[in-house]
């Protein structure tokens, strides 16, 4: 308890000196810098006026991660700059050399294979992830060693190069084979190894169609001058080229080479897709797929200012995407955020001035099709890692038993999530899904209409749902579950547990999962009181918990929205003189919904021994209510 207080005494402490010095921020652009108790740099970020920008994070309510975020922060630096390019340029060296846990991190291990034609006076080929300034030609970057390797096999074989580290004392096997121009024995002269350089240039910028052709061409003369052994090597050649070139998907007007980029969220995971145009195909695409903290698109932002500074293999130009409507209202959502947010065209500008080449946030056209398409891929891939750690069996059970092990339950076989559904107090229903070794079990769920709470009463909501079920399952000697999940924090855990220990005698453990102001999954509860339980964001544990929540509000929901629509038919048509309970179910029996007795005659109602005079009525009082 001493220590609890102590630490309650040091954190008034260190916010007392933030206030202080969020004071003296001045109303200049620039970088600043969080730290966490131990003076560890934790988040970086950029603004353009440091006095609204870092004030935001301790005024007003934030998300589940921002919550974190500045749950963590005891002090921060800041850095003005001249300029928003210098600040963005200033970012993205700070989170390159403090690596700050909640910044979006390009990490070395992830860097891009390059191909390299290296500065000296007999250059070789080689594929490397380290960019230096050796006055070297770097071409790239490829999504993967094997495309590099593959690309520069196929290279190897077309140009001769030396491909020896060290120069040896006399010819090797590639001078046998043509592959090497042997300046270990002759005298290569310079304009040779230009020569061979423009044109290797030439091939890796999109230009392989014009080389093919001329493999084409000197195979045709081999041929004819019988020299079919130099004629099968050339035609194996252009064979190679149309293999690693056969990737192509799309194909502009122009000739520009060019990078389009697009991204994706879902479950607090991102994926930036890179798609790379050459002399206008596209030859090559790669997926990034990462957790993130803060806003997407500035996470987004923040990902391509990273990827960009160490990209020696700049493109023409660059496509990105313009923010989501629904994100650029949440940024906007107090006055002084407003300023602050990253807005794409001022990101795109910045970028611009900095990299020194064009780069685009496209509307219409080509180009925001070519947006769109990078968009859907980048969907696609996050769709596919989910689907993927859903359908591994083995990780979604050892997932459910790590969480059992979290939460200090020996075996977690059965887990059964609550969820609740109202408007305004309006139909309130709950429902219940059942997890088997981490796999829902449909045939399980169950649904329940809330009998004896008036108004939007979620704990006792609670109460009756954990109630009605658990009775029933003692009452049928059903299976107990290992763990009741419920949706929301400390009030719902306790109606749930108060209800199961004191009223029904049942200790069964459960923990409540509390959502941030999207809506989305951001904590785990559990224990009596109940405490937080911390998860890592990325680990299948939390993601199983993501899935339990996902699944059992969507299927408290679907049932709400049945039970609205119906009370909304009966109440419609209950307010119309001369129509009760039972002319109602025959008018819904006869025509089906309200739209086709909005849309009938008034002949049609004859059927049914309502009289023209009421026939009339009905139809033309759902029609006002239209109206």
């Amino acid at each position: 308890m001493d220590d609890f207080a102590k630490q309650l005494q040091e954190q008034e402490k260190a916010l007392e000196k933030i206030r202080n010095k969020l004071a003296l921020l001045p109303d200049l652009p620039g970088c600043y810098l969080m730290k966490n108790a131990d003076g560890k740099i934790i988040y970086v970020g950029k603004a353009k006026v440091l006095k609204n920008r870092v004030r935001s994070y301790f005024t007003g309510s934030h998300d589940g991660k921002t919550q974190r975020l500045v749950a963590d922060i005891r002090d921060f630096e800041y850095i003005v700059t001249g300029s928003n390019i210098e600040a963005l340029i200033l970012e993205c060296n700070l989170i390159k050399t403090h690596q700050p846990r909640y910044n979006v991190l390009l990490k070395d291990d992830k860097t891009f294979p390059y191909i390299k034609i290296t500065n000296e006076p007999h250059p070789r080929l080689e594929v490397t992830r380290r960019v230096l300034k050796d006055k070297a030609k770097y071409f790239g970057p490829y999504p993967n060693a094997y495309a590099a390797q593959q690309t520069k096999k196929l290279l190897d074989r077309m140009y001769p190069l030396r491909k020896c580290g060290v120069m040896p004392k006399e010819v090797c096997l590639y001078y046998h084979m043509g592959q090497c121009l042997a300046p270990c024995e002759k005298e290569v002269p310079q304009e040779e190894y230009d020569r061979i350089t423009q044109e290797i240039n030439s091939f890796l910028s999109g230009g392989h169609e014009e080389i093919k052709k001329e493999l084409q061409r000197k195979m045709q003369e081999a041929a004819e001058e019988l020299y079919f052994e130099r004629a099968k090597e050339l035609r194996d050649q252009i064979l190679n080229i149309e293999a690693i070139m056969e990737k192509q998907k799309i194909t502009t007007t122009d000739t520009k080479d060019r990078d389009v980029l697009g991204f994706a969220v879902d479950k607090g995971w991102m994926c930036v897709q890179i798609l790379y145009m050459r002399q206008g195909k596209m030859i090559q695409r790669h997926a990034s797929v990462f957790p993130f903290y803060g806003e997407a698109y500035s996470d987004f932002m923040s990902f391509v200012t990273q990827y960009y500074s160490d990209n020696p293999a700049l493109p023409k130009e660059i496509l990105l995407p313009d923010m989501p409507k629904g994100e650029e209202a949440e940024d906007n959502s107090r006055p002084e955020d407003a300023a602050e947010s990253i807005d794409a065209g001022g990101g795109a500008a910045s970028l611009q001035e900095w990299l020194g080449i064009k780069v685009l946030v496209p509307q219409r056209g080509t180009k925001r099709q070519l947006v769109a398409m990078a968009e859907e891929n980048a969907k696609v891939s996050l769709d596919e890692k989910f689907r993927l750690i859903e359908r591994d069996e083995e990780r979604t059970s050892k997932a459910a038993a790590n969480l059992g092990q979290y939460i200090g339950i020996e075996s977690l076989h059965r887990i059964e999530a609550f969820d609740n559904s109202n408007i305004q107090g309006t139909n309130p229903v709950s429902a219940m899904v059942v997890f088997i070794d981490g796999k829902p079990d449909k045939k399980e769920y169950r649904k329940y209409k809330i009998r004896s709470v008036q108004g939007p009463d979620d704990y006792d909501t609670m109460r009756e749902v954990v109630r009605r079920r658990y009775e029933r399952v003692l009452k049928e000697n059903l299976e107990l579950p290992d763990l009741i999940v419920v949706d929301g924090g400390k009030g719902q855990i306790s109606a749930a547990i108060d209800v199961l220990q004191n009223e029904l005698g049942l200790f069964i453990p459960v923990c409540g999962l509390v959502k941030d102001v999207k809506h989305r999954t951001a904590q785990l509860m559990v224990g009596d009181p109940p405490e937080p339980i911390s998860l890592p964001r990325d680990s299948q544990e939390f993601y199983l918990l993501q899935r339990i929540q996902d699944e059992v509000h969507r299927f408290a929901i679907t049932f709400h929205r049945e039970q609205r629509g119906k009370s909304m038919v009966a109440s419609k048509l209950d307010a119309i003189p001369g129509i009760g309970e039972k002319r109602r179910k025959l008018l819904l029996k006869h025509f089906g919904s309200l739209k086709k007795i909005k849309e009938a005659r008034i002949e049609d109602f004859r059927p049914l021994s309502i009289g023209d005079k009421l026939a009339g009525q009905i139809i033309a009082a759902l029609q006002e209510e239209e109206s």
